[in-house]
């Protein structure tokens, strides 16, 4: 098992210091599911739901918190993001919302936290936006499917 990193020699939490990694840019996706009920599902694909147009709302809930995770993550480095893309994809089979976020920066540390707090994020808000309509909403398999960049180079998911 790798080192934990977060972690001084006595076993206090602290920010690595990143200060001597070079630059390099850096990718991580991660992905992550809102199942629901039927209703709830037409509600969201019909655009139905009282508080608006749901998938384009968690969109830019995702987008969002990318951009404030080290203001949510207490030992997350600020990066300058370069880019954020999420997508939300309604999912039938579920009933539900495939959630999936893209972040990459050119920097020091690397960005899955930033991916995972995107499509966190856009989760809690699809659930804001329609629990009026079914409070019992699962958020789930919240996970990086790929990193790369940096000295441990490459990691997809299987």
């Amino acid at each position: 098992m790798a080192e934990l990193t977060h972690f001084d020699a006595k076993g206090d939490a602290h920010m690595v210091d990143v200060s001597d990694k070079p630059d390099t840019t850096r990718v991580a996706t991660a992905r992550g599911a809102v199942r629901m009920a039927k209703e709830t599902f037409d509600l969201i694909s019909e655009g139905r739901a009282k508080k608006g147009d749901v998938l384009s709302v968690a969109r830019l809930a995702g987008i969002m918190g990318a951009k404030k995770t080290p203001d949510l993550i207490p030992l997350c480095h600020p990066l300058p993001v370069t880019k954020v893309s999420v997508d939300l994809t309604l999912d039938p089979d579920l009933p539900g919302v495939q959630i999936e976020a893209t972040v990459k920066t050119t920097g020091k540390t690397g960005v899955e936290m930033e991916a995972l707090t995107a499509v966190s994020t856009a989760a809690l808000t699809v659930y804001d936006m329609v629990k009026a309509a079914d409070k019992g909403m699962v958020i789930s398999d919240v996970r990086v499917v790929l990193k790369d960049g940096g000295k441990s180079g490459r990691y997809e998911a299987t």
